[in-house]
């Protein structure tokens, strides 16, 4: 049977993704940041107000975990805790001054990151790969929900 390479795909994306961690991580421990921490805050500076129960999905790490980075987080100065207006329950997150300041400086750093991972390749086949990948994110999340439509049409209709 001849490859297409298809069969690769996943440990591609895997691999890319690790490289380019390891790299970034590299780069950015001049911060005084771990990386938990650093993701952490990026979410924190790209959604202002997010909750930590929100933080815990995106991050994958379960809540508590996540408490405890935003506590010592808070103890830095990164981050500050508010309660939702609405529901006491509920604590948001907001950055700081300090996480707002040291935002700029790793979205350089991951710029820098990405334009050596992309050292080569045309911006004509760095739109496509970014086109492909928003496919395949698509995909795989419509995917989801398309599955379980598809696997409830078929039990009714066999009811």
């Amino acid at each position: 049977m001849v490859s297409d390479g298809i069969d690769r795909l996943g440990f591609l994306i895997h691999d890319v993704q690790r490289l380019m961690r390891k790299r970034f991580e590299a780069r950015a421990s001049g911060l005084g940041l771990s990386s938990a921490q650093w993701r952490l805050m990026v979410r924190v500076a790209k959604e202002e107000g997010i909750t930590q129960a929100r933080l815990a999905e995106l991050l994958e790490i379960e809540p508590i975990s996540v408490s405890r980075l935003v506590d010592r987080m808070e103890e830095g100065g990164w981050i500050e805790r508010r309660q939702d207006a609405t529901d006491r329950r509920v604590r948001m997150i907001f950055p700081t001054g300090k996480a707002s300041a040291a935002y700029a400086d790793v979205k350089s750093l991951a710029g820098e990151v990405y334009e050596e991972s992309l050292t080569g390749v045309s911006p004509e086949d760095r739109r496509m790969l970014i086109r492909v990948l928003d496919i395949i994110v698509q995909n795989l999340t419509d995917g989801e929900a398309s599955s379980l439509e598809k696997m409830k049409s078929r039990e009714g209709a066999a009811a």
